[in-house]
């Protein structure tokens, strides 16, 4: 029997739609979660983007997945205690072993039902083996909307901007 790294190469993942990616969750923001003005701390907020966005990384590569990299995290409104959080993610783009997934946060006031854009992030992850927990092919993307058109079109942008950030870093370490 071949070893499954082997096993992994021939058999390239099916393309998925971006809509299986496709991941909500919902939070209360409760007291211990805010600072003193009951607002909720950035940190919780991208804590629970990281899970979001994990969640709709993992369903599209069927792997673990771990966070590679958050490109852009954008704090709109604040939330605050009370105040249900809604969190929506969903693949951009995928590249060899990594995708990218982008979050949109709302918050909706449960005695009113108003709802707030309060955050988006970009966050990228790799997927991996269930074996060797190494680094994994991703599936392609099947797009199908003009939406998804623009998101994957731009994720390549940043993308692109991100790796020329880390080599700049690593040249001026040298």
């Amino acid at each position: 029997m071949a070893n499954t790294k082997e096993n992994s190469q021939a058999h390239a993942p099916k393309a998925k739609p971006i809509s299986a990616s496709r991941s909500e969750m919902a939070e209360v923001v409760l007291p211990a979660e805010t600072n003193p003005l009951g607002k909720l701390l950035g940190g919780h907020v991208m804590h629970w983007v990281d899970i979001a966005a994990a969640m709709a990384a993992s369903r599209h590569a069927n792997s673990y997945v771990v966070t590679a990299s958050v490109d852009y995290i954008d704090f709109r409104n604040p939330i605050s205690v009370g105040e249900i959080v809604i969190l929506k993610s969903q693949v951009n783009r995928v590249f060899h072993t990594s995708m990218e997934v982008g979050v949109k946060v709302f918050s909706e006031n449960a005695l009113t039902g108003e709802r707030k854009h309060t955050t988006t992030a970009y966050v990228t992850f790799v997927a991996l083996d269930s074996d060797s927990r190494e680094p994994k092919p991703v599936p392609p993307l099947i797009l199908k909307t003009a939406e998804e058109k623009r998101r994957w079109r731009e994720a390549g942008e940043r993308r692109k901007a991100r790796l020329a950030m880390r080599y700049k870093k690593r040249r001026s370490r040298d």
